[in-house]
């Protein structure tokens, strides 16, 4: 035992040093371990749980997540009287699983085999197969080069009457890596993130970063603080590569604020992102050809004000039918959008004829013309009981009949205002 504990010191001392070993081994790495332990012995050994020895170990880290290590340990039990003190001398090969190992602290999992040789006093040698398996931890909380190593182990071993014993071992020491290599904590970038955790580990200098090492993006909308122009944009709301709020319709008011999210390119608009209509008349001022509409009053769909009659130029008809020609369905679409806008109107489809042919078929032709209107306003959504017809034929003429254009002219249908 004497000599054994020389050895152990010496090599610990010796160890403490050499000037380039590192708190904690790194992938290519050799160490060396010394533990004192409990010792929690199967009782049908027949001796006393204590601090009876300890163990030491040399491994070699094969990679971030494991080593392996060489394990050799010496026990010196007291018996329980009447019993004899016994020597337990073991070595084994253990492969440890580590977590975490560029962090402060790593814990780690263990699985070994060996093999045991048993010396009770006055009574002939015993040797066996040994296993274990258990778990520890390193700790880094020295400056030095030196890492706080705990472990717990249960060994199974056969070394005795040839009958399986199960003890528990709990070791606390430490462990001091061989050769040159880098400080534990890494953090290549700088932005107060181990490497071994970091995710994102090429992070410009100065930029904040979140627990795994990532830019933050402090407003949620999937752009980095440090490319967003917009670093406050409410959550939900849709935002460009800038990270600022999208304007789809590029009027200057952003989508989430503009409640009319389809303007006109060019046109002028509000706060709300709708187009300006200066004199309220419900006509933007893009399609306002009477911008000065007075308070109150009905206007067309061109933001005119409706007098007593609606005109339909160019609603013309076949020449002695009551066919529309082409053409005359845009100014009548007019119409209906007009009515549409102004509900409360009601109005009579008048139909004029010029003076060829007799009175009588005259106003006939031009009732049956002012019911072709009335028949295409109705199709179009403006409700019949808002709607009369009359046919006045030749008698109320606005141009000379004299004459081609004349004529023309009183060949028409107004829609007359009744109420509004």
């Amino acid at each position: 035992m004497r000599i054994l504990t020389c050895v152990v010191t010496a090599i610990v001392f010796g160890l403490l040093a050499t000037s380039n070993a590192f708190a904690e081994a790194e992938p290519g790495q050799g160490y060396f371990s010394a533990m004192g332990s409990y010792v929690d012995d199967d009782k049908d050994r027949g001796v006393e749980d204590d601090i009876t020895g300890g163990q030491f170990g040399f491994g070699y880290v094969l990679n971030d997540a494991y080593n392996i290590e060489a394990v050799f340990s010496a026990y010196w039990p007291d018996g329980d009287e009447p019993l004899p003190d016994q020597e337990q001398l073991a070595a084994g090969l253990e492969l440890q699983r580590v977590f975490r190992r560029a962090e402060r602290f790593s814990p780690y999992i263990h699985i070994g085999a060996g093999y045991m040789n048993l010396d009770v006093a006055g009574l002939e040698e015993q040797e066996g197969a040994m296993y274990t398996g258990g778990a520890g931890f390193l700790l880094d909380m020295f400056d030095s080069n030196i890492a706080l190593r705990g472990e717990w182990k249960v060994r199974f071993d056969r070394a005795s009457d040839d009958r399986n014993r199960q003890d528990h071992l709990f070791s606390v020491g430490f462990q001091i890596p061989f050769g040159a290599g880098t400080p534990k904590f890494v953090d290549s970038d700088g932005d107060g993130v181990a490497d071994g955790i970091d995710r994102c580990p090429n992070t410009p200098a100065g930029t904040r970063v979140d627990a795994y090492g990532c830019e933050v993006d402090s407003d949620g909308d999937g752009v980095k603080d440090s490319m967003d122009k917009c670093p406050g944009t409410p959550r939900g709301v849709s935002v460009d590569s800038d990270g600022c709020p999208m304007d789809s319709d590029g009027d200057g008011v952003t989508d989430d604020k503009d409640k009319c999210p389809n303007t006109v390119s060019g046109a002028k608009v509000g706060a709300d992102g709708c187009e300006l209509d200066g004199d309220n008349d419900g006509v933007v001022d893009r399609l306002d050809e009477c911008p000065d509409s007075a308070p109150g009053v009905q206007v067309d769909i061109k933001g005119c004000e409706i007098k007593d009659v609606i005109r339909l130029p160019g609603v013309n008809f076949e020449s002695n039918s009551d066919r529309l020609q082409p053409g005359a369905t845009n100014v009548l679409d007019d119409a209906v959008a007009t009515l549409k806008k102004n509900p409360t109107i009601t109005f009579e489809v008048a139909g004029h004829t010029d003076s060829d042919g007799s009175a009588e078929y005259n106003e006939g032709l031009s009732a049956r013309r002012a019911t072709t209107v009335r028949d295409y306003l109705a199709s179009n959504g403006i409700a019949e009981n808002r709607m009369t017809v009359r046919g006045y034929g030749e008698a109320e003429p606005i141009a000379d009949n004299g004459t081609r254009e004349g004529k023309a002219q009183n060949r028409r249908v107004v829609l007359r205002i009744i109420e509004r």
